[in-house]
């Protein structure tokens, strides 16, 4: 499921849509660091994954139901100051979850596939 929220959340980087600076996919939650375009608003962002996530696990794992809670928390990012706490506070939070003893080692979060594709560039 965490592979499949990642594969939705590279579709819409992709797509242009908005950029990911950080994110991590927690067991039970989720955080995003994402700035989104012109004529986007983040409340528009937010629906657009969790709506093309819901309707993939629902025809990919055959689920029933709501997956996700209604609404979501945001936070406005105004200086770098507050862009580093968010980050470390994201790369942080598998480890304070007891998931991993370090953040690149959690599989579903944007420090191990940053350190995934270091080790790919210097293969």
């Amino acid at each position: 499921m965490a592979t499949l929220f990642i594969d939705v959340l590279r579709s819409y980087v992709l797509g242009g849509k908005f950029k990911i600076f950080e994110f991590v996919v927690m067991p039970n939650h989720v955080h995003l660091l994402l700035t989104v375009p012109g004529g986007m608003t983040i409340e528009k962002a937010v629906q657009l994954v969790k709506g093309n996530f819901s309707y993939r696990a629902k025809k990919e794992f055959g689920l029933r139901g709501e997956i996700w809670q209604t609404g979501f928390s945001d936070v406005r990012i105004t200086d770098r100051e507050s862009y580093l706490s968010h980050v470390e506070y994201i790369r942080d939070n598998p480890i304070k979850a007891g998931l991993t003893a370090v953040a690149e080692d959690y599989p579903f979060c944007s420090a191990h596939l940053r350190r995934l594709k270091r080790s790919t560039n210097n293969s």
